[in-house]
């Protein structure tokens, strides 16, 4: 159980803490603290039972989330979101080591701003840190980085990566070993392994009900940084990824592991990383890592009783450079999109101030927020015919456009739904001069001395609406109304075969004919032009 919780603090010490802290919420310590022996072993027993009830529990909800196909909620996981949760939980895993690091028997923080509560820890305590296990650090910092960076950088002419972390776990317990450092300076060392295979037992499915809320939040952050981690490998290393593949590994393997007294398990930061390092590309690694896993837990076990356990903090904390790397992408996030940069910023305060489930939270609502945010700032624009092409094209870029006097194209260039519909309503009205109280004169894009005649047809580009809710279809259908009251002749361009039917469910044939339906704009206008030819021929007018 010791080295389980070590190198679970290690690996992912996010979902340790917070299965930790459901855990000491479930299965309270008794006031006073002062247990024997055995009821200290019995206490252990309650909460290594409620953590596998949590494993269990969180699985099992990663295959309901499985079976309804619900991995489509990584698609809310921006890029932006994705860099910052990962680099705010690798501070998370890099502070939970510093105790480790130092030689500092420290209680572990839970809850909101853990992260501050574990630094002030640290630097009240640190006078008391052990200098046998500083040096330690730092010799083995000293030797991981260089060798990180070695294997890094000439990865294409090393026939094999390097094994610094192999060699600095073997230097480390002979040396620990032969100077009795955990006598002598008290060296904090991993200690008796228990040997042999655990028995699968079933976890107390009584506890079930008591833990799905803790339950949950695990499942959820457990899916969204796997899902994170594997976007950004296969970012970087051109393949696709099946998020509900990954809800059915996660959630058996969760399942499963629960019946041999395992906590929720994840991907974890500092092991990816480690992996990639060291070179591997396939399942095959993870096959090898679990045989070696196994074969500690039934043999090799003693050998390491003498590893100290800042080495272990090293190895993680050399292992999360990559994910701290990212931020160096900043600056140009912030040239390409600064709203972009805005959520980055956000999830990567709230998770390093409050919690990575939090965080993460904060994080997809408030990139959720900007998405429809733009939508409100999108701007209906004015068409005109680019000279010598059939392209229409924005009145605003003042390339040579043809306009002809008493016609409008205008382009609506986002989704139709509540949130928009006063806006579109707003912005049609201003295009066209119209009022509730009736006919205005209509808004123009041209030329400031241009003078504005009466629109009498209008073509709408629906060829950015992607989608319409019922309240935007009744909104085009008013539009049709209030139009055909003003005299003025709507035609419709380039609708999707999904927002057509919606505008008909919502009665749009009965405003409109379906000879005022066309497939392009450029149709659209030939019959607009038609149209007016009819009733007079008018002159074109040329904006430069």
């Amino acid at each position: 159980m010791q080295f389980g919780a070590v190198l679970a603090a290690g690996t992912f010490a996010v979902l340790s803490l917070m299965t930790g802290s459901a855990v000491e919420r479930l299965v309270p310590e008794p006031l006073g603290g002062n247990l024997s022996g055995i009821e200290r072993e019995q206490l252990d027993a309650q909460r290594v039972g409620a953590a596998a009830a949590m494993a269990f529990g969180s699985g099992a909800l990663m295959l309901g989330m499985f079976a309804l196909q619900l991995g489509v909620l990584s698609t809310f996981l921006s890029e932006p979101v994705v860099k910052a949760l990962t680099s705010g939980a690798a501070l998370h895993v890099l502070v939970s080591q510093l105790p480790s690091l130092l030689g500092l028997p420290l209680p572990r923080q839970i809850g909101c701003f853990a992260l501050f509560k574990t630094l002030a820890a640290v630097l009240t305590a640190l006078p008391r840190s052990n200098p046998a296990e500083l040096t330690i650090s730092a010799l083995s910092l000293a030797l991981l980085v260089p060798v990180k960076e070695l294997n890094v950088r000439f990865r294409d002419r090393l026939p094999t990566p390097i094994p610094g972390e192999i060699v600095m776990v073997l230097l480390a317990s002979v040396l620990c070993f032969t100077s009795s450092l955990d006598t002598r300076y008290n060296v904090q060392i991993v200690g008796l392994l228990p040997g042999g295979f655990p028995r699968p037992l079933l976890p107390n499915l009584a506890e079930l009900p008591r833990i799905v809320a803790d339950s949950l939040p695990v499942a959820l952050v457990t899916f969204a940084v796997s899902a994170s981690l594997a976007s950004i490998y296969a970012d970087k290393y051109s393949y696709t990824i099946d998020s509900n593949q990954e809800l059915l590994a996660h959630g058996v393997s969760n399942l499963i592991s629960s019946l041999f007294a395992c906590f929720p398990n994840s991907a974890t930061l500092a092991t990816t990383s480690l992996l990639v390092d060291a070179g591997g590309n396939t399942q095959l690694a993870g096959l090898f890592s679990c045989v070696v896993v196994l074969s500690v837990l039934l043999w090799l076990g003693p050998f390491f009783y003498y590893l100290p356990k800042a080495v272990l903090a090293c190895i993680n904390i050399s292992s999360m450079r990559q994910m701290f790397f990212q931020m160096q992408e900043l600056p140009q996030l912030w040239r390409i999109s600064r709203v972009d940069f805005a959520v980055w910023m956000v999830t990567w305060v709230a998770v390093v101030t409050l919690s990575v489930d939090l965080g993460l939270a904060v994080g997809v609502v408030f990139s959720m927020m900007t998405v429809v945010c733009r939508t409100q700032r999108v701007q209906c624009l004015a068409l005109g015919l680019a000279e010598g092409t059939e392209l229409y094209r924005p009145l605003r870029e003042r390339h040579k456009l043809l306009q002809v006097p008493g016609l409008c194209i205008l382009s609506y260039p986002t989704p139709l739904y509540f949130g928009t519909r006063g806006q579109f309503r707003r912005t049609l009205e201003r295009h066209l001069g119209l009022r509730e109280g009736g006919k205005e004169t209509p808004k123009t894009d041209g030329p400031p001395d241009a003078v504005a005649e009466p629109i009498r047809v209008v073509v709408l580009d629906c060829s950015g609406i992607t989608f319409a809710d019922a309240a935007g279809a009744r909104e085009v259908v008013q539009l049709a109304r209030r139009c055909r009251d003003a005299g003025i002749h709507l035609l419709l361009a380039q609708c999707n075969a999904s927002v057509l039917e919606t505008l008909t469910q919502a009665g749009l044939l009965d405003r409109v004919t379906p000879e005022q339906l066309f497939v392009s704009v450029q149709d659209a206008a030939a019959h607009a032009l038609e149209r007016l030819e009819s009733a007079g021929p008018k002159s074109c007018t040329v904006w430069v």
